[in-house]
């Protein structure tokens, strides 16, 4: 788990960096491509391109095509509002996911849940502050791909019936690159050697991160390890000052405090 937070807080800084210099479409490709030489061995070892079939390659593409716009919205939000902020923003996922869990796989509703939905809901309208005219394009993007992220975990989950992980990662990278081909060669700028280390620190953390966050779930259980993945608010804070000199106000701290009570009561919901 320290191994994914580590990835993930360098991943935010990885990702406002290059995009200094190139665009997010551009960033997301070049990520793809090296998720695809990173995942190659496995792969090979799995049986080749052959073994990499999919039951449902019509969702595939809908999941990829939400994440990959999730993705784009995430990376364009680091580079509009503070780290926290985004972070913060990021962790209502498991909210929205719940709401769509009830909408569409028939999950019920239950009394924690409803808390945590609530708490989560509290919190956004804390840090973003629609009622006070304060609202920029950056909170509503980071909001966007919440939702999105949301989106694909559900979709995910349904994947998960058919297709193995490996083989759902696989189409990630490849339907992801096919997807920004087009965006990233109509805005392409050729980066320089700095960019270009950024660009293979976000191959690397965003392809390795996933891994070793599912290494983290098969060692100890759900409500130890997610937790521990509320570290990378503080962690996001502590970065943003030390690098940027963001500060983090009192109502931004507030409503991530209530959105990682809201996701701590989700965790008991689904524990009970």
């Amino acid at each position: 788990m320290a191994g994914w937070l580590a990835c993930i807080v360098v991943l935010t800084v990885a990702g406002r960096e290059a995009q200094r210099q190139i665009s997010v479409f551009q960033v997301m490709e070049l990520r793809s491509l090296i998720g695809i030489c990173l995942l190659y061995p496995m792969i090979r070892r799995d049986g080749g391109i052959r073994a990499m079939r999919t039951a449902n390659i019509r969702r595939q593409i809908l999941r990829n095509t939400v994440h990959y716009g999730a993705q784009c919205c995430w990376l364009s939000a680091l580079t509009m509002i503070p780290l926290a902020q985004v972070i913060s923003i990021e962790f209502t996922m498991p909210i929205w996911t719940a709401i769509l869990a009830v909408a569409f796989l028939g999950e019920r509703m239950g009394v924690w849940k409803t808390t945590a939905v609530v708490l989560g809901l509290v919190g956004v309208v804390i840090i973003v502050r629609p009622f006070g005219g304060a609202v920029s394009t950056g909170q509503l993007i980071a909001l966007l791909a919440a939702v999105g992220y949301a989106i694909s975990v559900i979709l995910v989950k349904s994947l998960t019936r058919t297709d193995r992980v490996l083989v759902i990662m696989f189409w990630m990278v490849v339907i992801q690159s096919m997807l920004g081909l087009g965006p990233a060669l109509a805005l392409w700028k050729w980066p320089s050697a700095p960019i270009w280390g950024w660009v293979l620190v976000i191959g690397i953390c965003g392809t390795y991160s996933h891994y070793c966050l599912t290494q983290a779930l098969l060692n100890a259980d759900a409500t130890i390890v997610v937790p521990m993945d509320f570290l990378r608010v503080p962690l996001a804070a502590l970065i943003g000052w030390l690098i940027y000199m963001e500060r983090i106000d009192v109502l931004t701290a507030g409503g991530a405090v209530l959105i990682l009570g809201g996701n701590l009561l989700n965790l008991k919901a689904a524990k009970t």
